[in-house]
C-alpha cells in the first residue's frame, strides 16, 4: 500500500532549462554560450553550491571571481533563475489534493537562491509552496544530490522512518529513479516530460 509520494521539483513542479543559466550568464560576462558552459562544468558550481558546500555569498563571490565580473547579487539572482520556466497552479493543486490522502514530501538537488524564487512564484497564485509538503529534503540542506543513495535513505530517517516500499518518487532524470529504486522506493519516471497530473492519475 502506498502511503508516501516523494516530488522531485525541477521539471516535475516547475519546468526547468538549465542552459538557458549558462546562456545568461555568458551574455552578461561577453563570451559564447560555450565557454561558460564550460566554465559551469568545470568549476562544478551547481554541485557545489547545491551539495552546500559553499553559502551563498561565497558562491556568488566564486562566479564573480570566475567570469571577471562585479555583478550585484540581484544581478546573479535574475541569471542563476533564467532555468526556471512554467509552474502551473493545476500542479499545486493536484499536490495539496494529494496530500488529502497520502503524506507528501519534496525531494531535490535545489539551492537557496531558486527555492526563494519557487517560494514567491508560489505565492503569487495563492500558494505557501513549502507547506504543501510534510517535509522538504534539500540538497543544500542535506549535504547529499541526487543520485546519491544516502540522499534517499537520509530522506526516509528524516521524514520519521518511512517504509521505501510504502513510498513512491517521482523523477524526470532516469538516473535518480534508478538510485531510488536500489533503496527500495518505488518509482514514477516522467519520461517523456509531462505533466505530473497526467502520470499521478491512478493515485
Amino acid at each position: 500500500m502506498i502511503k508516501n509520494l516523494i516530488f522531485d521539483m525541477g521539471n516535475v513542479i516547475i519546468d526547468i532549462d538549465v542552459p538557458l543559466t549558462y546562456r545568461a550568464f555568458a551574455e552578461l560576462a561577453g563570451i559564447s554560450e560555450e565557454e561558460a558552459t564550460r566554465l559551469f562544468h568545470e568549476k562544478a558550481f551547481f554541485h557545489q553550491f547545491e551539495i552546500g558546500k559553499i553559502n551563498e555569498a561565497d558562491f556568488k563571490a566564486l562566479l564573480r571571481k570566475e567570469f571577471n565580473s562585479d555583478w550585484s547579487d540581484e544581478t546573479i539572482d535574475t541569471a542563476w533563475c533564467t532555468l526556471l520556466l512554467d509552474m502551473p497552479k493545476a500542479r499545486l493543486d493536484r499536490i495539496q489534493d494529494l496530500s488529502k490522502s497520502y503524506r507528501v514530501f519534496l525531494l531535490s538537488n535545489t539551492n537557496p537562491i531558486h527555492v526563494r524564487e519557487i517560494v514567491k512564484r508560489a505565492a503569487a497564485v495563492g500558494y505557501d509552496f513549502m507547506s504543501l509538503f510534510e517535509k522538504p529534503f534539500l540538497s543544500y540542506e542535506m549535504g547529499f544530490m541526487k543520485p546519491d543513495p544516502e540522499f534517499y535513505r537520509h530522506a526516509l530517517q528524516e521524514g520519521g522512518g518511512l517504509l521505501p516500499e510504502e513510498s513512491v518518487f517521482i523523477d524526470d532524470n532516469a538516473d535518480n529513479i534508478e538510485s531510488a529504486a536500489t533503496v527500495g522506493i518505488q518509482t514514477i519516471w516522467l519520461n517523456p516530460l509531462g505533466t505530473v497530473l497526467d502520470k499521478l492519475l491512478d493515485y
